[in-house]
């Protein structure tokens, strides 16, 4: 996709976001089916990604873990905003690596220690670029893919999450 095809995709969305806020409001969704042993199936739209426990939590390392799916998320929006914001400022990156990489203290987790917190304590994220941009450019390129990216900015700012259940 170049950059006048970009352009001439997100123009028409743009004018009706503006003239009707509501219609760029979209509910997406994820459901998973608890699996056998500790293990539960998301259906991706593509395949059936099985997520189960890490090995530092006792898993056999054979499933998915969430916590590496959050990071492939980051990673995969990431990158997708970083190569829309880049043909929209006609900066070519003819390649390029997202990666991303995040400690969690497992004691929280496993309710070994109290005070030991239970997600990321830090996730990094490095971008290794092959363009011809100057600095500026880069800068301009990495702060507007921060900006956009709906992954980062989810995790980065927080977000409000209600829970419930339904008994069958």
């Amino acid at each position: 996709m170049n950059q006048h095809d970009l352009k001439s995709r997100q123009t028409p969305l743009k004018q009706q976001y503006r003239t009707d806020p509501e219609s760029a409001v979209v509910t997406l969704k994820a459901q998973g089916k608890l699996g056998e042993g500790v293990s539960c199936k998301v259906d991706t739209g593509k395949t059936i990604a099985e997520a189960g426990l890490h090995q530092a939590t006792g898993g056999d390392g054979s499933q998915l873990c969430s916590g590496d799916m959050l990071l492939e998320a980051l990673a995969a929006c990431t990158g997708v905003t970083m190569k829309a914001v880049a043909t929209s400022l006609g900066i070519e990156i003819r390649d390029g690596e997202i990666r991303t990489e995040g400690e969690i203290d497992f004691r929280g987790t496993l309710g070994v220690d109290k005070e030991a917190p239970v997600g990321f304590r830090e996730i990094r994220m490095f971008a290794d670029l092959d363009t011809d941009a100057d600095d500026e450019q880069l800068q301009t390129l990495m702060k507007l893919t921060e900006r956009f990216c709906v992954v980062y900015q989810t995790i980065n700012k927080g977000v409000n999450i209600s829970v419930g259940y339904h008994r069958r």
